[in-house]
């Protein structure tokens, strides 16, 4: 099958208009909320809705037909018509310049063979019209750097660098609501639908060429050529960190994806397989997924698997030791240098090892002073610091209860409040000026996410891990990408 033209994958994620066909003015449909969806987030270019009544619809007029769109005008058409209605659609599309199509429809390939005929019927229309055809069984679509979202669904997340594409519309809503949650961002983002024509593979190859992608990140189900699939996703993972999020990998798994959107499962362990040698990396969660994605989109590559771990308290750090030492990462033995230089900075009762346990003995610049004699040390790759949110959630009870603002509790509060947002700013600080990645993680992150801890480290663009088994499991997927990068000569 011809990989889509530049002009196509323009179309479709640079618009210059949009025609929502199958506008509704019931707030409920479809129609109504694609509509409403583009309109909401103040995308730039012309927006037309059409449909057979006509009328207003969100203060814009509706056209009763595509014959009367201006030629040029718009050049994705969002499909909310049924089925049966879509042929005579895209010719009508087609024939005013329209270039993209995307499909919400529903009963094609997933509802049986009357529906993959009439699927295979609609792609060899599109592949005849030169329309890029999107779907059909999606859900939507969306742009960030075009300010569009012309999706049935919530949410539009914050701008940024992962690239998101799924054969489940639900998981795209999944990846977009944790950007919204850790404010790291997204430039695209596509409900593959049945990808009848347009395929996960093709849109992950468009996004390794994407100058706004960081990172492609991607929720399958079935794949039919699997010698095909692996070619083309080694070549992305080249190129740029690949995310491979795979359902259906039991029994029950398979049988639901074949309901679901007509896609044939894959043997785990051979898709497991694929994906370690092509370089992409394979999650086991949707959390896990989009933390990846999130870590590689926001930190540098370690340059090898040492690891420090840096806490406020002796017991985090022993199961975060544990969770390097499972996860196949070396936890470091301190060098003589860095132990002494260390001890300059902190009473005798710290633990003098790795982990570096402050032991409560941090004053008001301890923390990003060790963190940064410990990132700065040529023996440490990376870091995870532990124990951020502390003292502001001290500061809470206190900003909370009867006795605020007197008895010194206003100063104390903006002290400990003003230091969490210290430790944040340092982590990424230390980390940039070092090229080595540092992940604060806190259960504060979900437990009180408004925390000035949790808070600041969102303002660096970074992920607040929720613990630090999260946060070691997203530096291992950092990790193995970065050694594939490294025996490849990459």
């Amino acid at each position: 099958m011809t990989s889509p033209s530049s002009e196509q994958w323009r179309a479709l994620f640079e618009p210059r208009g949009v025609v929502v066909a199958g506008a509704s003015s019931h707030p409920g449909k479809f129609g109504f909320v694609a509509l409403h969806n583009i309109l909401r987030h103040d995308y730039p270019g012309t927006v037309f809705a059409s449909n057979l009544e006509g009328g207003e619809i969100l203060g814009r007029p509706v056209l009763t037909s595509i014959d009367d769109l201006p030629e040029g005008a718009a050049d994705l058409v969002f499909v909310c018509t049924p089925a049966a209605a879509n042929f005579d659609l895209l010719k009508a599309c087609a024939a005013k310049g329209v270039k993209a199509a995307f499909v919400t429809s529903a009963g094609y390939g997933e509802a049986g063979e009357d529906g993959r005929a009439a699927e295979r019927e609609l792609v060899a229309l599109a592949r005849d019209l030169g329309m890029l055809l999107v779907g059909p069984n999606g859900q939507g679509v969306v742009s960030t750097p075009a300010s569009l979202c012309a999706q049935i669904v919530a949410p539009y997340p914050p701008s940024g660098g992962i690239a998101i594409v799924s054969q489940s519309g639900n998981f795209v809503s999944s990846f977009q609501n944790y950007a919204v949650q850790t404010s790291i961002g997204v430039s695209r983002a596509v409900s593959a639908g049945n990808a009848a024509a347009v395929t996960v593979q093709d849109f992950l190859e468009h996004f390794a060429g994407d100058d706004a992608t960081t990172v492609a990140l991607a929720y399958v189900e079935g794949v039919t050529d699997g010698r095909e699939f692996f070619e083309r996703i080694r070549g992305v993972a080249h190129r740029k960190p690949l995310v491979l999020l795979k359902g259906g990998v039991t029994a029950g798994g398979q049988r639901a994806a074949a309901s679901h959107t007509g896609a044939l499962a894959s043997d785990e362990r051979i898709f497991d397989g694929m994906c370690h040698q092509a370089g992409a990396t394979r999650p086991t969660t949707v959390e896990e997924a989009f933390e990846a994605a999130a870590t590689f989109a926001t930190q540098p590559l370690p340059r090898g698997p040492r690891v420090a771990v840096l806490t406020t308290a002796g017991g985090w750090g022993v199961v975060t030791a544990d969770a390097v030492t499972r996860a196949g990462l070396e936890l470091l033995r301190l060098p003589d240098d860095l132990r002494a230089a260390i001890d300059a900075k902190l009473p005798p009762r710290w633990s003098r090892h790795n982990p570096v346990d402050l032991a409560g003995a941090e004053t008001r610049d301890t923390i990003p002073e060790v963190m940064d004699l410990i990132a700065s040390h040529d023996a440490v790759d990376a870091v995870v610091y532990l124990g951020i949110g502390i003292q502001s959630n001290q500061a809470r009870l206190m900003r909370t209860g009867p006795f605020f603002p007197d008895h010194g509790l206003e100063r104390i509060v903006a002290y400990h409040e003003r230091q969490d947002e210290r430790f944040a700013r340092a982590a990424a600080d230390i980390s940039q000026a070092t090229g080595k990645p540092i992940l604060t993680a806190t259960e504060l992150a979900v437990a009180d996410p408004d925390n000035p801890g949790p808070r600041a480290v969102r303002a660096t663009g970074r992920v607040c891990y929720s613990s630090s088994n999260r946060a070691v499991t997203a530096l291992t997927h950092l990790y193995r990408y970065a050694r594939f990068r490294q025996r490849r000569g990459l």
